[in-house]
């Protein structure tokens, strides 16, 4: 079961990651985003950030589709989302070793080529300093 601050603790433990001021979760690797909190929106009134349910950059349309039909109890996506290579997941069924996955996938396709090198061919449990066990 994972929670905002395990997305968190996955995120900031990779290279170049910043963490944006919102009132949920929103990190970014060389400007552009890969996981963030829901902002869902209401009918009628503002959107209420859901820090329960993460935003992840998956890459395609293909990806996207696999994931939604794979894995529906973990993956969803809304009218919004149409057309984007992004899917929401919900955070409470999925168990940290599959965040930390999905959370490095994502990174590692919005991060520059400089960057995701320092993590291609090396498990995320291998980096120097990678460790997404509370602190």
């Amino acid at each position: 079961m994972a929670d905002a601050d395990d997305v968190r603790r996955v995120a900031l433990a990779l290279p170049s990651v910043t963490e944006i001021d919102s009132a949920g979760f929103d990190f970014r690797v060389g400007d552009r985003g890969f996981v963030w909190s829901y902002p869902e929106r209401r009918s009628g009134g503002p959107r209420v950030i859901r820090t329960d349910i993460a935003v992840l950059f998956v890459g395609d349309e293909a990806e996207k589709q696999a994931l939604l039909l794979g894995e529906p109890d973990l993956f969803f996506t809304t009218p919004a989302y149409d057309g984007l290579p992004l899917v929401l997941l919900r955070l409470a069924p999925v168990d940290t070793g599959r965040l930390e996955e999905l959370v490095v996938d994502a990174w590692r396709m919005r991060a520059p080529s400089s960057i995701a090198e320092v993590v291609d061919g090396h498990e995320p449990r291998t980096l120097p300093g990678f460790d997404v066990r509370p602190g």
